[in-house]
């Protein structure tokens, strides 16, 4: 998907104007970033964590997710006028359903193109073959089913432009500020969930040692479909932030959904903490370098990759680098 040039994901910083005066717009700018990347960076870590398994079809359940909420808030919209309190009912309306479809997308890739592969006792490069099919299958078929609403902003229902407040010089509108608290919380929820709840601890079970948890009574079919099912759901939620912001296409899962694995990677592929840690970091490293006079706003996907290589030369295991059966 083509991002406007003003985007978060693509920020441009006047080079006439001091870097340091621009800083705190700058973190602000790169908070929203790295929450987008947190949320689906979670997904990634999860399947990896439980299955060992690189989910790469992930980033079509974030796309998946953008377009079930677009076409009911647009429906909404249509019909209802939104404004006032009606707004954070609009909100919470588009998290939900993003929420409800990324996760039945999920569960359906499980059961489909990951299951099959399980029980049969497929090699490595069976599952990662699946994956970028269903991968691919997904887009597709988006493309054909929402062609007409390709590059669509989501119902203007927000005044983007609206400052909520300012933190120094930096302006926080109420869309940024939506979508780091919306982040924020998802990030919090999941990491209580899996530290201190029975569903978390057999999740943690099965990344430990599958063979065993099933030897103390732990479904591990079920563990795994729910694990998928959350990692959905949270890639759903950020499709539909990513969605309100910069809008809808059947192609906009590939950027965001590579640097959301470089995320993940970067924190420690199968620590939940470290994928919340690693997108955060990734946000702000891209704004703050890809802002420099000689760097530049063109060179902003070449920054994710190289700030991703520099840490694992330095410690491949990535930053807190813990799997998810060790991190309670």
């Amino acid at each position: 998907m083509m991002l406007l040039a003003s985007t978060p994901l693509n920020p441009v910083v006047s080079h006439s104007v001091d870097w340091w005066h621009q800083l705190p717009q700058l973190l602000v700018i790169g908070l929203e970033q790295g929450a987008l990347y947190s949320l689906v960076a979670l997904g990634y870590t999860l399947v990896y964590g439980v299955l060992q398994l690189i989910n790469f079809a992930h980033s079509e359940v974030f796309m998946s997710g953008a377009f079930g909420s677009y076409l009911i808030i647009d429906l909404v919209v249509k019909h209802v006028h939104v404004a006032g309190a009606m707004v954070v009912v609009t909100v919470i309306l588009g998290i939900v359903v993003g929420a409800l479809v990324g996760a039945i997308v999920a569960w359906l890739l499980e059961k489909v193109a990951y299951k099959p592969l399980r029980q049969r006792g497929a090699p490595k490069l069976a599952f990662l073959i699946s994956a970028i099919g269903a991968s691919l299958f997904l887009s597709n078929l988006a493309g054909k089913l929402f062609n007409h609403q390709f590059n669509n902003p989501f119902p203007s229902y927000l005044n983007t432009d609206k400052q909520v407040f300012k933190i120094g010089s930096a302006k926080v509108q109420l869309l940024v500020l939506i979508i780091i608290v919306t982040a924020l919380v998802m990030m919090v929820f999941l990491d209580r969930l899996v530290n201190h709840t029975k569903l978390g601890r057999s999740i943690r079970a099965v990344a430990e040692d599958a063979p065993t948890a099933a030897l103390m009574g732990i479904d591990i079919n079920k563990t795994i479909s729910r694990t998928f099912v959350i990692g959905g759901a949270l890639a759903g939620v950020a499709g539909f932030m990513y969605g309100t912001a910069f809008g809808v296409s059947y192609t906009m899962g590939f950027t965001p959904g590579v640097k959301a694995f470089a995320a993940a990677v970067l924190g420690g592929i199968g620590n939940i903490r470290g994928a919340m840690l690693g997108g955060l970091l990734l946000g702000e490293a891209e704004v703050l370098i890809s802002a420099t006079p000689w760097v530049g706003a063109k060179w902003n996907d070449v920054v994710s990759f190289l700030v991703l290589v520099l840490v694992l030369l330095v410690r491949p295991t990535g930053i807190l680098g813990e799997r998810l059966g060790r991190a309670a």
